[in-house]
């Protein structure tokens, strides 16, 4: 909104200063700065309503040093990183913008289902909490939203760099809905096509486009493979951060991390100057997620004033779900979603400790008629800490491997 306003000040008025607000960085740095400022400063008396109403965690004992010490303790403090992201974005982003849009809409939509299920586990005193279908048709509903809207809407396009031939210049009073000549330059036109690429990492030629998986004869149908992409690459981050919000500053933490990669790719591929110069994908209207994901990051970082260890209060579903499908959403949108196990390794590992864990536990018990570990507890900080291991220094640890990933992650522009 302030974009709007400060705009009408510098071409109306000549305010000046109010030309600031046109560059990204400027509304990016102010974002993160409000965020910041929102989540510390409202936090507190958020985490005191939040007691006053008696909505404490409960805890299950699991046999972990200090875990009942933690019981009682504040949850649902999803509410203050949802606000600190979508009030900052408010203010400074462009509202028309379709990938604001969406992160917006997918922000609170996670939110809401993690309310719910928080609000069944507080005040129905359910511990299981949502049904876990229920979450599914939740995320699946969000993916379909997602998915349509990245595969149809005319501003999600990317730009493509062909060569001038005598049947491009004839069809160019022609040209299919999808397709948008821009310009012709050194025997090449640009274009702007809606396009399901994707990128590889660390290969060469490291465009990947869905519509591979079909023969030409049933192109049509590419978006039916598309969006069951993005539904699964929701479902599966949104439940993996869910998972990792196990001990105090390690979802909000790793997730502030990632997210700094990703405003750095949204920045770099929403520029045609750095695009062309690092040889990426250049995404038209991209550049201004930039300030959600800056919002996303400050969010974060705020948070764990109060749950750094030890936490005065707990995010909850409210926060954990919302975290991992913005990321989700994100990574889609810049379309370097086959880095999100290199990216989200944390999440990943962590998921995936869960699923070793589960499945040998039952193939053992088939087979040997009593159920085997591998881990001694998963998610995979369980099993740190069953090894005595101080949760602080777990947390530490993951955050240096998490941006250690994100280092390699950025290192995929130039390694190929």
């Amino acid at each position: 909104m302030l974009y709007y306003l400060f705009d009408y000040l510098d071409k109306q008025h000549d305010l000046i200063g109010a030309g600031v607000f046109q560059y990204i960085s400027f509304r990016a740095g102010m974002a993160a700065f409000l965020s910041l400022l929102i989540t510390i400063f409202f936090g507190k008396g958020l985490i005191g309503f939040l007691r006053k109403k008696q909505v404490g965690e409960e805890i299950r004992d699991l046999g972990l040093e200090g875990q009942l010490q933690k019981k009682g303790t504040p949850t649902m403090g999803g509410l203050i990183i949802i606000a600190a992201i979508l009030l900052p974005t408010l203010l400074f982003a462009k509202l028309d913008n379709v990938y604001v849009i969406l992160l917006v809409t997918a922000t609170a939509w996670l939110g809401l289902i993690g309310f719910i299920d928080d609000y069944i586990k507080v005040f129905k005193k359910d511990k299981e909490g949502l049904a876990g279908r229920f979450k599914i048709v939740g995320q699946v509903g969000l993916g379909l939203i997602v998915g349509l809207t990245l595969f149809f809407h005319e501003d999600v396009v990317v730009r493509e760099v062909k060569p001038v031939t005598s049947q491009s210049r004839l069809s160019e009073s022609v040209q299919e809905i999808n397709v948008d000549v821009l310009q012709e330059e050194d025997g090449k036109q640009y274009h702007n096509v809606r396009s399901t690429k994707t990128t590889i990492p660390f290969l060469k030629n490291n465009e990947f486009d869905y519509a591979y998986f079909l023969p030409a004869s049933l192109k049509d149908f590419t978006w039916i493979i598309y969006v069951g992409v993005v539904i699964l690459v929701i479902t599966a981050v949104s439940n993996s951060a869910n998972l990792t919000d196990g001990i105090d500053g390690l979802a909000a933490g790793t997730s502030g991390i990632i997210g700094l990669t990703l405003a750095i790719f949204a920045y770099l591929s929403g520029r045609v100057d750095f695009s062309s110069y690092l040889n990426i994908m250049y995404i038209p209207n991209l550049s201004e997620l930039v300030i959600f994901c800056t919002a996303f990051v400050g969010a974060c970082l705020g948070f764990l004033w109060y749950n750094a260890y030890p936490a005065q209060v707990f995010m909850g579903d409210t926060g954990s779900l919302t975290l991992g499908g913005i990321i989700a959403v994100i990574a889609l949108a810049v379309r370097k979603e086959l880095l999100i196990p290199v990216l989200c390794g944390i999440f990943f590992i962590e998921s995936l400790s869960v699923i070793i864990q589960v499945g040998y536990f039952k193939y053992t018990k088939k087979k040997y008629g009593e159920g085997r570990r591998i881990f001694l507890m998963s998610p995979l900080h369980h099993h740190y800490q069953k090894m005595n291991l101080h949760e602080s220094k777990i947390v530490t640890r993951f955050w240096i491997v998490g941006s250690l990933l994100a280092i390699v992650t950025l290192a995929t522009l130039k390694l190929r």
